[in-house]
Parts: structure tokens; sequence; C-alpha cells
């Protein structure tokens, strides 16, 4: 049985289990929508901030060989502090000034948090393999890292833990539909 709905002048047909629910399109996007873009102003603030903090590589020759992968990648000879690739900055503020590179990390997560949960909620026959996949990626990521600096430590910790939890979503997901045969349909 459809009700229909005035929504910004328009007349639009929902279920009348959603309507009792209060649940349709916009309602339900909207909130995971405003910590989209927090996540994302917070991540823009503290990228911009990491790449102002590790632009003080160019003034600290002797950190130019341990803290330049990206210059090296690149194959770009570094002859001044002007030659080394904008992506190094972030190493550089990794390894020394850690604080606003973790929180670019970590709203970056939240933001995927945000998504899963979403995906969560509305059903999704995907959220166990996205939340199983970023979660063996960052496991990954973290057991390659060979840390020598506080900061490499903190992301570590940050991958590994975080790796952990999505993982853990994306088992409990499965076995979740699995009890309530929701995987069989």
């Amino acid at each position: 049985m459809y009700v229909y709905r005035l929504i910004e002048g328009n007349n639009i047909a929902i279920k009348s289990s959603e309507l009792l629910n209060g649940i349709y399109w916009g309602e339900r996007v909207f909130k995971y929508l405003i910590h989209i873009i927090t996540g994302t102003f917070v991540l823009m603030v503290s990228t911009l901030v990491a790449w102002y903090e590790g632009s003080t590589i160019t003034n600290i020759s002797w950190e130019w060989k341990y803290s330049t992968p990206f210059s090296n990648l690149f194959n770009i000879e570094i002859i001044n502090g002007q030659d080394i690739s904008q992506l190094d900055y972030f190493v550089y503020a990794v390894k020394f000034q850690p604080f606003f590179p973790a929180l670019m990390f970590i709203s970056l997560l939240y933001m995927i948090g945000v998504i899963i949960l979403y995906l969560i909620k509305t059903k999704s026959k995907w959220t166990a393999l996205i939340s199983g996949f970023i979660g063996v990626c960052l496991l990954v990521l973290g057991s390659i890292s060979n840390p020598s600096t506080n900061g490499g430590w903190i992301f570590l910790w940050i991958s590994l833990s975080s790796g952990m939890i999505y993982t853990i979503i994306a088992v409990w997901v499965t076995i979740y539909r699995l009890r309530h045969g929701e995987l069989a349909k």
C-alpha cells in the first residue's frame, strides 16, 4: 500500500511501512551526509596544516636522504629544497609532526566507517566485502611498515587497530546475515 506524502511541494509515493518508520531517502541519507561533510572538512583542514608543517623539510638538507621516498620514486635529483616532491612533505610531517597527518588518516577512516554504517543500515550485500577489504588492506599496511620515529609508530597502531575493527565488522556482518538468512536471498 502506498501513501502519498507532500515533500517540497511534490507528491511522492512512499510505502506505508516506510512512512510509519519515518524513513525515506532524504531523511535516511541526510544524517549520514552531515557526518561525511564534517569528516571532509576535518580532512581538508588537517591536510593543509600537515602539508604546511611538512614543508619544513625544504630547509633540512640532512633529512632529504631519509624522508623523500616519492622524490626517489619519481627519479628526481634533489639539489635544493625546491626539487622535493609535495608528497614528501606529508612523509616528513608523519615522521616528525604526526598530529595532523594522524587526524587526516582518522578522518578518512571515520568517513569510510560512516559509509559502512550506512551500508549496514540499508542491508547492502557489499558491506562485508568492503569492510573486510579495507580491514585487510589496513592490516597489511600496518604489518609491512617499519617505523623508526614516534610518528611512524602512531600510524602503525592506528592502521593495525582500525584494520582489526573493520575486519571484525566484516566478520560480524557476515555471521549476522548467515544466521538471519539474509545472504541466501
